[in-house]
């Protein structure tokens, strides 16, 4: 059953992902709409309103929910109780990847926000705003499996000066988009 469980939990994992990456690039787009001249602007938000919504409690959300279900289910599941792990030094890639989880879904809560701005016609991020946020999920992803899969044998210093490292060439590659799509 855990088998099952954790199959389910990772499927769940890669659709809540999967809704957020995207979700934010309509953002995107709906931003970029509003600067657009009538009709076109009104055609177009029409059209993201629909695919946001959509995608937003259609997959986004279901997605996370089921996620934070399933994750403390296998947390304390009789066959593995990873829970007992969080006791001793073994264990503090756990704690770790629960605070990336954590921040995940305060990063979640910060969508929502976004998305009831934008359904009130409300654009407080200009689309590079939001195209660097879009970023800050592919953060979230990358040490959330590195420290599922490595778990205890990662090193404290060097995965934080990885994240350091792959930050700065994230956002060394966003200034390089922009500057190109400016050109």
């Amino acid at each position: 059953m855990y088998a099952y469980l954790k199959a389910l939990h990772i499927t769940f994992i890669v659709t809540w992902f999967a809704g957020l990456f995207y979700i934010v690039r309509l953002f995107i787009y709906n931003t970029e709409a509003n600067e657009k001249g009538e009709p076109e602007k009104s055609i177009l938000q029409k059209q993201f309103a629909i695919m946001i919504k959509r995608l937003w409690f259609g997959i986004t959300w279901p997605s996370a929910i089921l996620t934070a279900i399933l994750g403390p289910v296998l947390l304390f599941h009789p066959d593995i109780q990873w829970y007992r792990s969080l006791e001793n030094e073994s264990g503090q890639w756990l704690l770790i990847k629960l605070a990336f989880v954590a921040g995940l879904y305060v990063y979640h809560l910060s969508l929502h926000s976004i998305y009831k701005q934008e359904m009130r016609g409300v654009f407080k991020y200009t689309s590079q705003q939001l195209r660097i946020w879009n970023e800050v999920a592919t953060i979230f992803l990358i040490f959330i499996v590195m420290l599922a899969t490595v778990k205890q044998s990662i090193s404290f210093v060097w995965g934080l000066v990885g994240l350091v490292g792959f930050i700065i060439i994230l956002m060394s590659a966003i200034r390089i988009y922009k500057v190109l799509r400016n050109k």
